[in-house]
């Protein structure tokens, strides 16, 4: 079976892209994978690509490369099928509507996926008949601005499946969105065995670590622990990160922090 994954950028780190290469490694084992890059920034992934799947882009951005698209006239114009409602949308352009569709015009593939809302459209308006068509969803549905659901549902009507990380945010697109056709099922983010054991639980230290951004709700995660403080005082959490959060949303996060403390009455 041919499977093409379609992702914004398999060039740089983030956890989609480290998802997206697991699951395409492990099915390389069995299937025909390739994954469709649509930009491309650096010469190598910066996570290493994985054995046995091919890797490709649609537009380039390196400088120094002969096919440099940066300087093309169509990128410089707003992208009219990508929705504005995704986050990346500033980032896709005339050009990227362009070569997504002839991508996907083009596809012999069996199965194709999008690994975000604003891909998973293009999949939806522009896939050829016949590939199986799956969107994944790496947030919630809840997340998204409503502008997005809005096309969301407008949209994904037209795509035989959704899959979700939770069966609590599957359960919200069956209910909230009604898409009479389409398969919705909740599959947890591909990870590897863990190399070691698990922990023994004598160090009492629960740890978080990512991307410093509210989309990764560590607002939750700092109230949640504080219930949990107040019955076992001597445990900790201990948080990792750094990435594109502002200064506004650490110092949020360190009052939360104090709020926390003083209400589950740990320091």
């Amino acid at each position: 079976m041919h499977i093409s994954f379609l992702l914004h950028n398999a060039y740089g780190i983030g956890g989609t892209i480290r998802t997206t290469f697991n699951l395409a490694g492990q099915l390389a084992e069995h299937h025909d994978i390739e994954i469709v890059s649509v930009f491309r920034h650096r010469d190598a992934p910066a996570l290493g690509a994985p054995a046995g799947v091919r890797l490709r882009h649609l537009v380039d951005l390196r400088r120094k490369s002969p096919s440099y698209d940066g300087d093309a006239p169509e990128h410089a114009r707003p992208a009219s099928v990508f929705p504005r409602g995704d986050s990346r949308h500033r980032q896709y352009s005339r050009l990227t509507d362009a070569r997504i569709a002839a991508h996907l015009q083009s596809l012999e593939a069996d199965v194709v996926v999008g690994t975000r809302p604003g891909l998973n459209i293009h999949i939806s308006r522009q896939a050829r008949r016949g590939p199986v068509r799956v969107a994944q969803e790496h947030l919630t549905l809840g997340s998204h601005p409503y502008r997005l659901r809005r096309e969301i549902g407008h949209r994904y009507g037209l795509l035989d499946a959704v899959t979700t990380v939770t069966e609590a945010d599957a359960e919200d697109y069956r209910t909230r969105l009604r898409l009479p056709g389409v398969r919705i099922e909740a599959i947890a983010n591909s990870v590897p065995a863990p190399a070691g054991p698990p922990a023994a639980c004598e160090e009492k230290w629960v740890v978080a670590a990512g991307r410093l951004h509210r989309v990764k709700r560590y607002d939750l995660l700092i109230g949640a622990f504080a219930d949990v403080a107040a019955v076992r005082p001597d445990w900790r959490l201990r948080i990792y990160g750094g990435g594109d959060a502002t200064g506004d949303e650490k110092e949020g996060l360190h009052r939360l922090i104090g709020h926390s403390a003083s209400r589950s009455g740990c320091s």
